[in-house]
């Protein structure tokens, strides 16, 4: 049973840095010297020096733990370090974990992390292959005799049904590819900067499984990303308008698997979505109605339209719709289909700047942003507010 009740963390930590180094697909280097890069680009831009850090939150499935990127960047004592599993759906729950330790005392200045060879080096895309036996492995080993055996086979599961359901055609998932691929164009740091795609480039670029296409699908990268956190007192004494957290929540729904929960009730929702969605609004007292820029982990383009009906931005089966009309400022950096792929740390960094003021693509006005995680798999979320 999920929390019935708003929690007490909203207003008690705020993000203060950010840093990342550029996004590649052949970095040239190790991924703890990318880990290390963010993390000194992170604590500059908050005016802060690796003696101030005293906890670190990273992911699992990462090759460089926190103890030795302190140690390579110069950080002393720690007071508090953490993971956090499944993937993308680790990266809003990072910045949750380092509110909670900065809120409770246990530690005063956090960073979060995440840097990865992921296009030269191991390639989340690539599916399963020499895996350790394991009983999140079993739930897979149901499936991968099937053929089901990548990322993109398990949401074009999802994906189908969901256009069954609703009556809708493979181009409706071309909504969201182009809005990403339009923001990225204007981003610097995107990789696709200066690369728009139209719905007709979409609908014409290959199959990958029927109904993903080509444009569904996000991009490999090499790169890392950093975040500080603190409390938002002190946040208030360091260089940049801090991003205070109003809400932070995880989620994981009833028969819940990692990208393979075919034996739901459904197929055309996420459910995992739905359980963050209700603490979130819970918890900030806000509703979709309030909020002036969505950050959507966009790992496979059905998923962004599934998370805006979860949150509920508009009823089932309208998000194509909903996305085409511009019902909400959508993944103002390019997202991970258009930016990086850096399992949603980067779209953190980019609700950073929206309420700073400073993203290329800057919504006037914007004073809170929904901030989403990887879905298919336990999730997380974040509302990020301006100060005051």
């Amino acid at each position: 049973m999920t929390l019935h009740r708003a929690d007490t963390l909203g207003g008690r930590a705020a993000v203060v840095g950010i840093g990342a180094t550029e996004f590649s697909k052949d970095s040239g280097r190790s991924e703890l010297k990318l880990a290390v890069e963010a993390v000194r680009a992170a604590l500059d831009d908050a005016g802060l020096g690796p003696g101030d850090v005293d906890g670190m939150v990273t992911f699992t499935m990462d090759t460089s733990p926190e103890i030795t990127v302190a140690q390579a960047a110069g950080i002393g004592e720690l007071s508090f370090f953490s993971r956090v599993h499944y993937g993308g759906g680790a990266a809003c729950a990072t910045v949750q974990q380092a509110a909670l330790a900065v809120a409770a005392g246990i530690a005063e200045v956090v960073v979060c992390y995440r840097a990865f060879n992921e296009r030269s080096g191991r390639r989340f895309g690539a599916g399963v292959q020499r895996r350790e036996p394991s009983a999140e492995g079993a739930a897979l080993g149901w499936n991968l005799p099937a053929g089901l055996l990548t990322p993109a086979s398990w949401v074009a599961m999802a994906a189908q049904r969901y256009l069954y359901a609703y009556g809708l055609r493979p181009e409706a998932f071309g909504q969201v590819a182009v809005v990403g691929r339009r923001h990225a164009a204007r981003n610097p740091a995107a990789y696709f900067y200066g690369k728009p795609i139209t719905l007709a480039d979409h609908a014409a670029s290959r199959w990958i499984v029927e109904p993903l296409r080509l444009l569904d699908c996000c991009q490999e990268t090499d790169g890392g990303q950093a975040l500080v956190v603190t409390t938002t007192e002190r946040a208030r004494d360091l260089p940049h308008p801090p991003a205070v957290i109003r809400a932070a929540a995880q989620g994981a729904g009833r028969a819940q698997e990692q990208m393979t929960s075919y034996y739901r009730d459904g197929l055309t929702g996420l459910p995992e979505s739905a359980v963050v969605a209700r603490q979130l609004w819970r918890t900030s007292g806000l509703r979709p109605a309030d909020i002036d820029v969505g950050i959507l982990y966009d790992h496979f383009t059905p998923f962004v339209l599934m998370q805006l009906e979860e949150f509920g931005f508009c009823a089932p089966g309208e998000a194509a719709d909903f996305v085409a009309a511009g019902g909400l400022p959508l993944n103002t950096h390019g997202g991970q289909l258009g930016e990086a792929y850096l399992h949603g740390m980067n779209g953190i960094a980019e609700a950073v700047r929206q309420l700073r003021g400073t993203s290329v693509n800057q919504v006037p006005g914007a004073a809170r942003v929904l901030v989403t995680a990887g879905t298919g798999v336990p999730t997380s979320g974040l509302v990020l507010g301006a100060d005051g």
